[in-house]
């Protein structure tokens, strides 16, 4: 059953239910998805799927941080069960452990072509390590996965 799926099956269960806040949370994730499926003129696959829920979060947090800040606390726990009910329909995030695991494997593979790399090859660092993480099948938040390999860069 892929993500947009749920999230379909889940908005009838919502209207049962008269959720109101579930419901017009999963509408808009559901409007999301529709959007970026006109865009490309085709049905998105889980992975773009989960990449648009990603950007979805992202945003949710961005509003947190700014709600916070503008004394908002109402506004700003609205945005938290909403991220909440978001990250439901991903997979399991990455720990920082798992994180490390994986930025020191893909270190080691890059240094199996001869020097260790350094601080300057970060962005090919990221790219190994985020392709190795989808393949986990994990996700993990981009700025801890960089400050991670940005430590690890500079031993």
């Amino acid at each position: 059953m892929t993500i947009a799926q749920r999230i379909d099956a889940d908005i009838v269960t919502a209207m049962k239910a008269r959720d109101e806040h579930r419901l017009t949370t999963l509408r808009m994730v559901k409007s999301a998805l529709k959007n970026k499926a006109i865009d490309k003129r085709a049905d998105l696959t889980d992975a773009e799927q989960s990449q648009i829920l990603g950007t979805l979060i992202k945003q949710r947090r961005e509003s947190v941080e700014s709600f916070t800040k503008g004394n908002r606390p109402e506004l700003a726990e609205k945005e938290r069960t909403e991220i909440a009910m978001i990250e439901a329909y991903l997979p399991k995030e990455a720990g920082e452990d798992e994180i490390l695991q994986v930025v020191q494997g893909a270190i080691a593979h890059l240094a199996e072509g001869g020097t260790k790399p350094g601080p300057k090859d970060m962005g090919t660092t990221m790219k190994v390590v985020q392709q190795r993480i989808l393949a986990n099948g994990l996700r993990a938040d981009g700025k801890l996965v960089s400050e991670i390999v940005k430590a690890e860069l500079a031993k």
